[in-house]
């Protein structure tokens, strides 16, 4: 079986997504927040499984771009890469189908680590992200992410994209 087949809770996130995403510190103020648009792919051409890349935008014009290509056993996403490493996993004990807990520590950083629970909805038009940062053992940073889907197209719109840069 593969990645689509053995993670089908995951599959249904494929696509782009729009969303903001509002940081707070340990004592609840918000401290960041900022726009994304996210592409989850499953390609076709197996270099790997899953890749995701993460378009982020803040009020006073800065952007980012992150890739996250990963890897695939194991029934689960496997990251390692010069920012991340971690994994994702669905959990089988949501009757409804509807989470995926990710786990992973930045590079460099062995203090830190992240805790993320996605909730995707019944009809897959929306999804709900909260992060834990968690360095030495407490709390340091929580990240609300709330998205919408944009297109199940990820091929689409990047070809639209590409157009309207080129």
């Amino acid at each position: 079986m593969g990645i689509r087949e053995d993670m089908p809770i995951l599959a249904r996130h494929e696509g782009v997504w729009d969303g903001v995403y509002t940081y707070y510190n340990a004592a609840g103020e918000q401290i960041d927040e900022h726009k994304s648009r996210l592409f989850c792919r499953f390609p076709d051409d197996g270099t790997h499984p899953y890749h995701q890349t993460n378009h982020y935008t803040w009020p006073d014009g800065r952007t980012e771009v992150r890739e996250f290509p990963a890897e695939y056993r194991d029934k689960r996403v496997w990251w390692d890469n010069d920012l991340i490493v971690g994994w994702a996993a669905e959990v089988g004990l949501d009757q409804y189908n509807r989470t995926v807990m990710l786990y992973w520590q930045r590079k460099g950083d062995p203090s830190l680590y992240l805790y993320e629970m996605i909730q995707i909805s019944d009809d897959g038009q929306s999804r709900c992200r909260t992060w834990h940062w968690i360095r030495n053992g407490l709390l340091e940073t929580r990240t609300a992410i709330q998205e919408t889907l944009v297109s199940k197209d990820w091929r689409a719109v990047e070809a639209d994209m590409a157009a309207s840069a080129g």
